[in-house]
């Protein structure tokens, strides 16, 4: 594309750079995400320690978790608070998550972890866990993990393996 004379490259240049920049999605650092990322961590390690008062800890007072998913041939779709896994004591399965990735812009965020998940020794499932995340007092917590329940090729186990016991 030719440019009228009265106009100078660079400043072209400058104006698209500007409008692009615009429009383009904010960065995240990688300190955010890994803030972000250890969060998401720490909830599934708590869950499967079945470790209430963590839980709590690491979500807001209104968090929610939702499940999808097909079992069975039939669709699956769960909404419900996650304070219902305040009184679970105990593990009862290990969920593990791996390959995580953030997104961070702000106060919100959202982190993208695929996991496992074993009931005692036995495989049940895998799938994609979904934290969105708001930080507030200067620490984030999880307002939302929604998750989907497959089997594979459709998801993958973690790569270590089975668990060790």
């Amino acid at each position: 594309m030719k440019l009228p004379p009265a106009i100078p490259r660079s400043f072209a240049l400058v104006l698209v750079l500007a409008l692009s920049a615009r429009n383009a999605p904010a960065q995240t650092t990688n300190a955010d995400s890994l803030s972000v990322i250890a969060v998401a961590d720490s909830v599934l390690a708590a869950l499967t320690r079945g470790d209430g008062a963590a839980l709590a800890r690491l979500t807001m007072d209104s968090a929610v978790v939702g499940a999808a998913g097909l079992r069975g041939g039939v669709e699956r779709v769960s909404l419900r608070r996650m304070s219902l896994y305040f009184t679970v004591t105990g593990p009862s399965f290990t969920e593990r998550g791996f390959d995580a990735w953030a997104r961070v812009q702000d106060r919100v965020a959202v982190v993208w972890v695929p996991y496992d998940l074993y009931n005692g020794d036995q495989w049940s499932h895998c799938g994609v866990d979904v934290f969105t995340m708001m930080k507030s007092d200067g620490r984030w917590r999880v307002a939302a993990v929604i998750y989907t329940v497959e089997q594979p090729p459709a998801c993958r186990r973690h790569p270590s393996g089975p668990p060790a016991r």
